[in-house]
């Protein structure tokens, strides 16, 4: 499952970027668009940019919240940003993370791992403003921090069991609370980060986000915890992206 998972999403994140790369880099090679702001100041729209990222995710649920129990998984991240003005920005996003923790209560000793893909759409504001969006443009900013927030769909498949490490090809799963696992479920990311621009077309982001979700077994420990209360996570993510037909 685990396998089929993420190859599906690596083919779908190829073809994204294929997709909407190329049309992209084609339009803007033309022209991008023209707008002014309030004060009359004339801007671009764009342009669009790719990117790759890499980072970790961590765990808030039924079977505690600390840094100190979580087994730390990895995050495989690709997606699209566009620039609507100064300081507003829309862009969309695949990816694949695992996660994982251990319980909190030693009595009770639970555990789990979980495979998951993600797909989101966010809207970004930048803070201090892109001053190189601008027609005629000022020098982009040394730093530029900025805040998100978007709505998703998370396809996770946990696998819980008894201890206090990480799973090994030898771990006894328990029974799951649901048999219709990859479930899924929606998110609704809320995060902030800061841009540093390397060259004209790249730049490197720090980002960190808090996934709200509908589901409370994201753990697969829901009637064996607290049912009433859903489950989330977070990323932290370092991105690398490049500005496609600038």
């Amino acid at each position: 499952m685990v396998f089929s998972l993420r190859n599906c999403l690596a083919g779908g994140l190829f073809g994204l970027v294929l997709l909407a790369g190329a049309p992209a880099a084609r339009a803007q090679s033309v022209a991008r668009r023209r707008l002014h702001d309030h004060n009359g100041r004339a801007y671009y729209l764009g342009p669009l940019r790719a990117s790759v990222g890499v980072g970790t995710a961590f765990y808030n649920g039924d079977l505690g919240s600390s840094l100190g129990n979580d087994f730390l998984g990895p995050v495989l991240n690709l997606g699209l940003l566009y620039g609507l003005g100064p300081h507003w920005r829309v862009g969309g996003e695949l990816g694949y993370f695992g996660m994982g923790a251990r319980d909190y209560l030693a009595s009770r000793g639970l555990a789990f791992y979980s495979h998951n893909g993600m797909g989101t759409a966010f809207v970004r504001y930048d803070l201090l403003g892109d001053r190189t969006a601008y027609a005629t443009p000022g020098a982009a900013r040394p730093v530029q921090p900025f805040v998100q927030a978007g709505l998703g769909l998370l396809l996770y498949n946990p696998r819980a069991y008894l201890g206090t490490t990480a799973p090994s090809a030898n771990t006894a799963y328990l029974p799951t609370e649901r048999n219709d696992y990859p479930a899924l479920a929606g998110v609704l990311p809320i995060g902030a980060g800061v841009v540093v621009p390397l060259t004209d077309q790249f730049n490197l982001t720090l980002e960190g986000n808090y996934y709200l979700t509908t589901t409370d077994n994201l753990d697969d420990i829901s009637q064996r915890g607290n049912p009433n209360v859903k489950d989330g996570f977070g990323t932290l993510m370092l991105k690398l992206d490049y500005a496609i037909g600038r």
